[in-house]
């Protein structure tokens, strides 16, 4: 199952309705079909520890599975981040990604950023009360469940706050008058491929 802007329909991979099951996008990491975006809060007061526990999740299952947490106020919404997620597994299969681990490499894509240290500065943990957007590949479903244990599960928070989102990527009032905000930040997600 995907939630998001993927859907499989009569067996075909779907983008944005764009057929994507022949450019075998999940070969590299041996994904299929289990991408999973979800939202928690959580009050973050260690990030190495919040990042242990998350590892003990993965380590008591499978090999594969990435899990990746980011701060979900940098976020417009579960279409821009899927998108930094397509982006990642393509930059890894056209050997262009700038990390050398996915999860990383999805923090780049979706904070359109070059640089690891200036994605985490957008994207990372912080100890605070916050808002968490969380990629799951490869996982097994119950490990939403885990995540619950750690984290209070609400996917509002993966909703877009425009006026943050406009201060965090300082975004001008011109182009938000002519292009959505989750567009706007796919553009810029897109604009990496065209640097490289």
């Amino acid at each position: 199952m995907i939630n998001g802007v993927i859907l499989k329909n009569n067996n075909e991979l779907k983008y944005n309705g764009e057929n994507i099951d022949e450019l075998n996008l999940f070969e590299t990491f041996g994904i299929e079909d289990n991408i999973e975006i979800v939202g928690f809060k959580g009050n973050i007061e260690n990030i190495p520890k919040i990042l242990e526990k998350v590892d003990s999740i993965k380590n008591n299952c499978c090999d594969g599975c990435i899990i990746q947490l980011m701060d979900a106020t940098a976020i417009a919404g579960k279409k821009h981040l899927f998108h930094g997620v397509i982006h990642a597994i393509l930059a890894f299969k056209r050997g262009t990604n700038l990390a050398n681990d996915l999860g990383i490499e999805i923090v780049l894509r979706t904070s359109a950023q070059r640089q690891i240290s200036k994605a985490l500065d957008v994207l990372g943990l912080k100890e605070k009360q916050m808002d968490i957007a969380i990629v799951l590949i490869n996982c097994p479903d119950y490990f939403i469940e885990e995540l619950s244990e750690i984290f209070i599960r609400d996917d509002i928070v993966l909703k877009p706050n425009l006026s943050l989102l406009k201060e965090i990527f300082s975004i001008p009032e011109e182009e938000l008058a002519i292009m959505a905000v989750d567009d706007i930040l796919i553009d810029r997600t897109s604009a990496l491929i065209v640097e490289l």
